[in-house]
This record gives structure tokens, C-alpha cells and sequence, in this order.
């Protein structure tokens, strides 16, 4: 693919083809993606929920994302909590930066009270701008191969893993 003919949004660039880093894609279904944050990650379990079509929110979803979309992301943050060992997750969605719904679903942990709620945002810029050490990429790989394998382990089947991992 030229660079003429790359998608112009982000999102798309990262599912490719060729897929952008597929050791961080945990697993997938028809309609999502469940992708860890990019290196650097702020936190490990930082992962998002990603439509596989290009469409901005649930506004703009068809019939079948809608209905799919609650279980979907329900499984997905419930298997970052319970992988994560989180007390919670949060679960935030803007579509400015790249207007391709990915959903972020963030681990708040009991030992790092610095990412509890809003906190999580100046984490977030904070190691983007270098003044927190980022996320081990070893361990979020780790967190990745897990992840992967309790969603393809979920009731619904709706999950499985990446081909290309």
C-alpha cells in the first residue's frame, strides 16, 4: 500500500492491511477489536475496543453493532478486570482524536491511586510527555496473551484469537 492510498484515519492505518502491531491485539469478532494501547502504554491493561468499521460512535451504528455493542464491550471490560486484578474499569470514549469508535477501558488499580478517575487522564499525558515511566512492553504483551485467551474463552463464542498474532 502506497502512502497515497493509506486510509486516512488512524484507526483504520492500525488494522491495515498489513495490521499495525498484532502482538498487541488480544483478540477479535466480527463486528470489534480488542487491541492493547500502543507503545509507549500508560498503564498495563490500557486496551480498547475497537469497531472493525469505520464509523464514528453509536450514533452511527448499524443494527447488528448496535446490538452487539453492550455484551461486547461488557465482556471486554470485565475480562481487563478480572486480568488486570482491577478494582474497576473505566470505560471512555471522545472520537475527536480519530473519529473511529475505540473505546478505552482502563484498569484503576488499587496500588496506584494516581489513576483513580479523572487522575487517569494526567497519567495518561504524563507519560506521553516522558515525566512517568511507560508501561513495560514485555508485561502488556504478557497481559495481551492472557486477555486473549479468557475472551476466547467467554460464553457468548463471539471471540477469538488474531490470526495474525
Amino acid at each position: 500500500m502506497t502512502a497515497a492510498e493509506a486510509p486516512a484515519c488512524g484507526v483504520c492505518r492500525l488494522e491495515g492491511p498489513p495490521r499495525i502491531a498484532p502482538e498487541l491485539v488480544a483478540a477479535e469478532s466480527s463486528l470489534w477489536i480488542v487491541r492493547h494501547h500502543g507503545h509507549p502504554s500508560p498503564l498495563v491493561g490500557w486496551v480498547q475496543l475497537v469497531s472493525r468499521r469505520c464509523v464514528q460512535g453509536p450514533a452511527r451504528f448499524n443494527d447488528e453493532e448496535a446490538e452487539d455493542y453492550g455484551p461486547a464491550l461488557r465482556e471486554a471490560a470485565a475480562a481487563v478486570e478480572r486480568t488486570a486484578s482491577a478494582l474497576r474499569v473505566y470505560c471512555i470514549a471522545f472520537g475527536e482524536g480519530a473519529p473511529h469508535l475505540h473505546v478505552h477501558i482502563v484498569p484503576r488499580y488499587e496500588h496506584l491511586p494516581d489513576t483513580a478517575a479523572w487522575k487517569v487522564a494526567d497519567w495518561y499525558r504524563a507519560v506521553e510527555r516522558g515525566e512517568r515511566p511507560a508501561a513495560d512492553p514485555a508485561a502488556v504483551e504478557a497481559f495481551v496473551r492472557t486477555l486473549g485467551e479468557a475472551l476466547a474463552r467467554s460464553p457468548s463464542r463471539r471471540w477469538r484469537l488474531p490470526a495474525d498474532r
